[in-house]
């Protein structure tokens, strides 16, 4: 079948190409009810406008880059955030007529195409996900005429919006959990210390045993279920009569029971465990893992909502989501 034309359109409507082109790029000087004649011909022809053209006369490409600094490997592994974040910014950003690029900034090779393609004008604004202290695609898309926004506070000393969720109130929620129950040597498995969601959950966890005068216990992980079995075991070594352990996200926690089961530990008579993003698996591990509970999906929604807002000139001001206490077994 031949494809609908905007002068078909007009004709069928009974007014002026310009006009219809007015219409089908929602600028707003129109009457309701030539709007309204226009767009029951377009309903009628099944009339789909060229993507191409409009983006030249809109300035538009109603799709939105979100960029995750990370291999693939990491993205697509077990951890569910990132699936997650991934699927209610797509929802939100589907909701408001735009279109999600997903793209990957795991290499520095990675890193140039990705500068290439947002320098050539293919998106209306980038969200960036998990970036790390050394990225150095902040600093160069912050230089671009494009809006942008960042998924956690940034690592980097650039100025950018953004949305995050309380890491330091959470780990002190943690903390302080552990200090009710009774724990005296508490330790910590602590995040990446290049991203600033393992920075802020370890300063919590200081800050809340600063305030009891108890010395910290420290093992660093890389929010992996490896990495947190491995610290683990590091942490039973330094201090074997330990008796609880905040541990920065609950893959690590995953593994750092594990290291605890073959050491020969109960959970949680001997050492009590808290984790943190209170992931599904959360639920069902042995015993199940008490754990602080960040609002993945409302945190992704506020980002598009923040970026959105950028399009019109909104307000620039971080958004800080609460984080909540889950308590099961194993604490």
């Amino acid at each position: 079948m031949k494809r609908p034309t905007l002068e078909a359109v007009a004709a069928r409507a009974g007014v002026s190409r310009a006009t219809v082109s007015r219409v089908v790029n929602g600028q707003a000087t129109v009457t309701p009810q030539i709007r309204e004649a226009v767009l029951r011909a377009v309903d009628e022809l099944g009339y789909v406008p060229n993507s191409a053209a409009r983006s030249l006369v809109t300035q538009r490409t109603d799709s939105i880059a979100l960029v995750v600094s990370e291999p693939p490997t990491r993205v697509f592994s077990e951890d569910p955030m990132f699936s997650t974040v991934i699927r209610s910014a797509s929802l939100e950003l589907e909701a408001a007529d735009r279109q999600v690029v997903l793209m990957l900034a795991g290499s520095a090779k990675s890193h140039a195409r990705i500068e290439r393609y947002i320098a050539g004008g293919h998106v209306d604004g980038v969200m960036l996900i998990s970036m790390h202290g050394a990225d150095p695609l902040p600093a160069a898309i912050s230089r671009m005429s494009v809006p942008i926004v960042s998924y956690g506070r940034p690592a980097v000393p650039v100025p950018l919006p953004y949305v995050d969720n309380d890491n330091v109130g959470g780990a002190e929620k943690a903390v302080r959990h552990l200090l009710e129950r009774g724990r005296r040597r508490i330790a910590t498995i602590a995040g990446p210390q290049d991203m600033i969601g393992g920075q802020d959950r370890l300063a919590g966890y200081r800050n809340v045993l600063r305030e009891s005068d108890r010395r910290s216990i420290v093992a660093v992980g890389d929010f992996t279920r490896e990495s947190g079995a491995v610290a683990m075991r590091q942490l039973l070594r330094d201090d074997p009569d330990l008796d609880a352990v905040f541990v920065a996200n609950d893959l690590m926690a995953v593994g750092a029971l594990q290291s605890l089961r073959q050491a020969g530990r109960r959970v949680p008579d001997d050492v009590a465990v808290v984790g943190f993003d209170d992931i599904e698996a959360a639920k069902f591990t042995e015993p199940p893992l008490t754990t602080i509970r960040p609002p993945f999906t409302e945190q992704a929604a506020a980002m598009v909502k923040l970026l959105l807002s950028l399009f019109e000139g909104g307000p620039t001001d971080p958004v800080i989501l609460p984080t909540e206490l889950v308590v099961r077994e194993s604490a």
